[in-house]
C-alpha cells in the first residue's frame, strides 16, 4: 500500500512494569521525524522498544502503512524480524571483523532481501560514506560509525526508521559533524523517523512532530512550532526555550552581506547565506533574544522589528515572564521580566512590535 495514503501512525501502549508504567496512545504523521523527548526515565526508549517489538505490553495496537503490527485484543503481534523497520542504536554495533561494505550487506543477506544498486548508491551519497566502503569499523571514528550504522539500517529498505539517541554517545564536534546528515534523510528519503533524544537542539535542527513524554505518559504532541511555544510545556520555562521557524531565502542584500528569507507572513534579514533564491531553511529563534516594544523604534541597531500579537502569557521563575506571540502566521515566544510586561501593560490581544536580536540557521 502506498505510504501517502496512510498518513498516520498508530501507536497505543500499556505496559507494567511494577515501578514504571506506561501509557502512550498516539496518532503519528507517516512521514517526516517525530522527535520522542522527555528526561531520563520518562518512557522514550521503552516507547521506541515496543514499536519495534523488543518489549511487549500487556495492551497493544499498533498500525503501520495500514498493517496492523500487533492488537492485543486478537492476540496478533508481529515478531520483530518480520517488522519492516529499522534500528539504531547508541552504540554504532559494527561488526569488528568485517569491512563498512560487509557490514553494509550484512543485513541483506540475514533478510534475503535482493541488492538495490541504486538505493545503496542513494544511501551512501545521502551519509557521505562512499570513502570508508573498505575501511575496518576500528578505522572509523564515533560520528563515521554511527553512519554506517544509519545506512545499515536504511538498505533494508525499511517502511519506518527507529533511532535511539544516536548521538548520545558523541562529543559535541562529531554531533554537529552528523546532524546534518540526519537533516537530510527527512528531505530525500520517503520514510517516517521516529527519534528519541533530550537534546534541545536535536528536537530543533530535526523535528517535525514533538512528542514530548514524562514518567511514562504524553504530556503533549503536536507539529514542532506549536509544540514548543506551549506555555504550559517546561519546554518554554527553560533557558534555553525556543521557536523554530520555516523560510525561504528570496534576497541576497550583497551590499550589506544580508540574505533575506521569508516566512508565513513576513521576513527576516539574516547574515549572508551561501545558497540560491528559493532554497527553504530552518531557523532557530532563543525566547532570550526576543524583546517587545508597543512601537516601532525610531533608531535601532536591530534590522528584524516586526508587527505580533500576544496570544497567551504566564509568569515564569526569578521573576520571568513568558509571552506567546503571533507574527504573522508563525508562534514566537519571548522571554522578558515581570516588571517589563508590567510596565508595558502587556495583555492576550494586544498589538505589539518584537525586536528578534539573534537566529541561529539550522539546516
Amino acid at each position: 500500500m502506498n505510504r501517502k495514503l496512510n498518513k498516520f501512525i498508530t501507536a497505543r501502549f500499556k505496559l507494567d512494569h511494577g515501578d514504571f508504567q506506561l501509557s502512550v496512545n498516539l496518532r503519528l504523521p507517516n512521514s517526516g521525524v517525530t522527535v520522542l523527548f522527555g528526561h531520563s526515565g520518562s518512557g522514550k526508549t521503552t516507547l521506541l522498544r515496543c514499536i519495534a517489538g523488543l518489549q511487549k505490553a500487556q495492551q497493544s495496537y499498533l498500525e503501520i502503512n495500514g498493517s496492523v503490527w500487533e492488537d492485543s485484543d486478537v492476540g496478533a503481534f508481529l515478531p520483530t524480524h518480520k517488522r519492516p523497520l529499522g534500528y539504531v542504536f547508541q552504540e554504532a554495533n559494527l561488526f569488528s571483523h568485517l569491512t563498512v561494505h560487509e557490514n553494509l550487506n550484512f543485513g541483506l543477506k540475514r533478510i534475503k532481501a535482493s541488492f538495490n544498486n541504486a538505493k545503496f548508491e542513494q544511501i551512501i551519497h545521502l551519509l557521505g560514506i562512499k570513502h570508508l566502503l573498505e575501511r575496518m569499523p576500528e578505522r572509523l571514528s564515533g560520528g563515521e560509525k554511527q553512519r554506517v550504522a544509519i545506512a545499515r539500517a536504511l538498505v533494508l529498505n525499511p517502511e519506518i526508521l527507529l533511532m535511539d539517541e544516536p548521538l548520545a554517545s558523541l562529543d559535541a564536534k562529531r554531533k554537529q559533524e552528523i546532524l546534518p546528515f540526519l537533516g537530510r534523510l527527512n528531505q530525500e528519503l520517503n520514510i517516517p523517523v521516529l527519534y528519541v533524544t533530550h537534546s534541545h537542539q536535536e528536537v530543533a535542527q530535526l523535528a517535525d512532530y514533538l512528542v514530548v513524554l514524562e514518567a511514562g505518559k504524553v504530556q503533549a504532541s503536536g507539529l514542532l512550532s506549536e509544540t514548543l511555544s506551549r506555555l504550559d510545556l517546561p519546554l518554554s520555562q527553560d533557558r534555553e526555550a525556543t521557536t523554530v521557524w520555516n523560510v525561504t531565502i528570496v534576497e541576497h542584500e550583497t551590499e550589506f552581506h544580508l540574505t533575506r528569507v521569508a516566512f508565513e507572513g513576513g521576513s527576516l534579514s539574516l547574515p549572508a547565506i551561501d545558497a540560491k533564491i528559493g532554497t527553504p531553511l530552518r531557523v532557530q529563534i532563543y525566547a532570550r533574544d526576543v524583546s517587545i516594544v508597543l512601537e516601532v523604534p525610531r533608531a535601532t541597531s536591530i534590522l528584524n522589528v516586526l508587527p505580533a500579537t500576544i496570544m497567551d502569557i504566564a509568569d515564569g521563575e526569578s521573576g520571568q515572564t513568558i509571552v506567546r506571540l503571533k507574527v504573522g502566521n508563525q508562534p514566537l515566544l519571548a522571554h522578558i521580566t515581570r516588571k517589563s510586561a508590567v510596565v508595558l501593560n502587556l495583555k492576550i490581544g494586544k498589538d505589539v512590535f518584537v525586536q528578534i536580536k539573534g537566529m541561529s540557521i539550522l539546516n
